[in-house]
């Protein structure tokens, strides 16, 4: 019959859903390790634990011949007295450990498909090096200082949301690595926000971010008839509110999506008005015009808007005022002032030539065209 001790191991491994054999060969090998270092043995050591006694043999593997490369060991029982009470001291440390093991074995399995999804936390520990986030009772996140917007700073018990980014097999805690500054967690909390996107009736088509300060996101419907701006931006802004609010108030432009590249490029440079874009396939490269007054507004503050708009858009693009795409011969329309009136130009003629460009001679004093155009223009 087995022993007390070999029924409690055994009891634990199904609790604790732990292989039971690997458990055993794992006392063994700690066994033989702790006998070797109290007996002072000079030689390496082997213990046996009866998988149906529960009694506990050590040996002393004492080589008596042989080569050097295959010699042969007499086992020498050393058993000692109190070979039973050591046996419990290390039957508890190796448990400990196969728990754990077992522990982080789990977390690994529950969550290594979870990768770019979201998870709610609280903060636990905050500082330079890291911040640690509980997930639930025993498993914890990490959210590195990298992942981690430079405006943002976190009080413990704080409860917060954060995208899974990484899920890997380590000896220690933890294993879970999240992001507050990853393009995904916007995706994520506008599903959570919007049910138009978590039912798949409205689609994100893009995403672009600066982490903490501004983001935008091109956003289209599958469903005829329905705005997905509007379905995005909620009641009196209400969803995307609940967004910006979670992000610590980063602003959010939410655009239309749209397959020609030029009404999507005029779109990502939302709130901005643009006038006139044009494209280049070849480069990816697109020219864009906007009113005068326009101007700062579509490039932003540090070039942020212009900036955010490129990577959304995947574009490389280039922004000019009417009055600055005039005077480079961009457009024959002359820029616009306030109440609608044609300013003059820069003092260049103001005729197209037959390329399609400005005519780049200066115009004569009190007209519009140079001497060659003036003429023909009187004809």
């Amino acid at each position: 019959m087995a022993s007390e001790l070999m029924d409690a191991l055994r009891a634990l491994a199904r609790e604790k859903n732990i292989d039971e054999y690997a458990m055993l060969d794992r006392l063994e090998a700690s066994l033989a390790a702790t006998y070797r270092k109290i007996l002072d043995l000079e030689n390496d050591t082997r213990a046996v634990l009866d998988r149906e006694t529960g009694k506990i043999s050590v040996f002393e593997l004492v080589p008596v011949g042989g080569t050097e490369e295959e010699p042969i060991f007499e086992d020498r029982d050393v058993t000692p007295a109190d070979v039973s009470r050591t046996a419990a001291q290390a039957a508890k440390s190796v448990i400990i450990g196969m728990i754990r093991d077992a522990e982080r074995e789990q977390i690994f399995d529950e969550y290594q498909d979870r990768v770019g999804d979201s998870v709610t936390g609280t903060v636990q520990q905050s500082d330079a090096r890291y911040t640690l986030i509980k997930l639930r009772e025993g498993v914890e996140a990490l959210l590195p200082p990298t992942e981690q917007p430079s405006t943002e700073r976190y009080d413990h018990n704080q409860r917060i949301k954060a995208y899974i980014i990484e899920v890997r097999k380590t000896t220690t805690e933890p294993s879970i690595v999240v992001s507050r500054t990853h393009p995904g967690l916007l995706k994520r909390l506008f599903e959570l926000e919007v049910p138009e996107i978590y039912d798949g009736i409205v689609e994100i088509k893009s995403v672009a971010r600066e982490p903490g300060l501004r983001s935008k996101i091109a956003v289209s419907s599958r469903e005829p008839g329905l705005d997905p701006v509007g379905a995005c931006v909620g009641p009196k802004g209400s969803r995307v509110r609940m967004v910006v609010a979670e992000l610590r108030g980063e602003r959010i432009d939410v655009v239309p999506w749209s397959d020609d590249a030029a009404q999507f490029v005029a779109n990502a440079l939302s709130p901005a008005k643009v006038t006139r874009v044009t494209v280049s396939e070849g480069d990816r490269a697109a020219t864009v015009i906007v009113p005068d007054d326009q101007l700062s507004l579509a490039i932003g503050k540090e070039g942020q808007n212009a900036r955010l708009a490129a990577k959304l858009t995947g574009w490389r693009i280039d922004i000019k005022s009417a009055s600055q795409a005039f005077s480079a011969g961009l457009t024959d329309v002359a820029p616009e002032s306030a109440d609608g009136e044609q300013v003059e130009g820069d003092g260049r003629c103001c005729a197209v030539t037959a390329s399609g460009l400005r005519c780049r001679n200066r115009a004569k004093p009190g007209t519009t065209y140079c001497s060659l155009h003036d003429k023909e223009a009187a004809k």
